[in-house]
């Protein structure tokens, strides 16, 4: 059970249940807030995490800087400024807190942890010449490899298949990355809730990806995707071919941030995210 504030526990898989269901009552789309991202990132950030009411308080460490994040309303003013105190900045600020706080406290956006959301039907049909690029690679992949290409869900049987890709990814990368987060959400698959499809080249693993549809039902995040290089085309056409894939009902596909990478920022303009996730913090 997750302890009341100002107690705070480290993330444990036992505590998933409780913190999914504060996850869901809050609809917020949030990526971040996610169960998946405590828990796969707790050694990266030492997360720990209590409740308050029926919020999630949550802190950590970045860069040396201590911060605490809230899912849910804004707490009372003497624990908020407790909190205040005790922590370096608040992050993770959604746009519905950041309105009720203007003016009350110096905030700015948080734009290297802005979550990109694109219209599924935009992935699947890659129209228009802003996706010309994309939609000429995916369909040279297409062409060669269609006949050839074979797509399976991912679950217990294509485990291991999935966890070849990502060491292939890794060592054709030459980095680790997010390798031994990416290896943890494969071997939880179904404890964490999430869902996915392995692609084959031919018989042979060549790609996965893995996601979960967040809180407000109508958004898909993609958590993982990993795929082996030599195949031209295979990211672009494992992007389209996952957007079609996915129920329906699903609007907005979730890419999460970019962290201020650069590289990364570029790639994921490249896709014309329709709307961002905002997030702010306040030091």
């Amino acid at each position: 059970m997750l302890p009341v504030y100002p107690h705070f526990t480290a993330v444990s898989l036992d505590l998933r249940p409780q913190i999914h269901n504060i996850f869901l009552e809050n609809r917020c789309g949030i990526s971040s807030f996610g169960f998946y991202n405590l828990y796969l990132f707790r050694e990266k950030y030492g997360f720990k995490v209590c409740l308050q009411e029926n919020n999630l308080i949550i802190t950590g460490e970045e860069n040396g800087k201590s911060f605490f994040s809230v899912l849910g309303e804004i707490p009372p003013q003497n624990i908020l400024n407790e909190l205040l105190k005790t922590y370096d900045c608040w992050k993770y600020i959604s746009e519905k807190q950041a309105e009720e706080l203007a003016g009350k406290i110096n905030m700015q956006e948080d734009r290297d942890n802005f979550e990109y959301l694109y219209l599924r039907t935009d992935l699947i049909e890659l129209q228009g010449r802003a996706f010309q690029k994309k939609r000429n690679l995916a369909n040279a992949f297409a062409k060669i490899y269609r006949n050839e290409c074979e797509q399976k869900i991912l679950n217990s049987d294509t485990l291991k298949d999935a966890l070849h890709i990502l060491d292939e990814w890794r060592t054709l990368k030459n980095l680790s990355g997010d390798y031994n987060p990416a290896k943890e959400a494969l071997e939880l698959n179904s404890e964490l809730g999430f869902s996915g499809l392995v692609f084959y080249v031919r018989g042979v693993p060549a790609a996965y990806c893995q996601g979960e549809i967040l809180a407000d039902k109508e958004s898909f995040a993609v958590h993982f995707e990993k795929a082996i290089d030599e195949y031209k085309g295979i990211y672009q056409y494992v992007n389209q071919e996952f957007a079609k894939s996915l129920p329906a009902n699903i609007i907005y596909i979730n890419r999460e941030q970019d962290l201020g990478d650069e590289g990364i920022r570029q790639a994921k303009m490249t896709y014309r995210p329709a709307r961002f996730v905002k997030l702010f913090k306040s030091f």
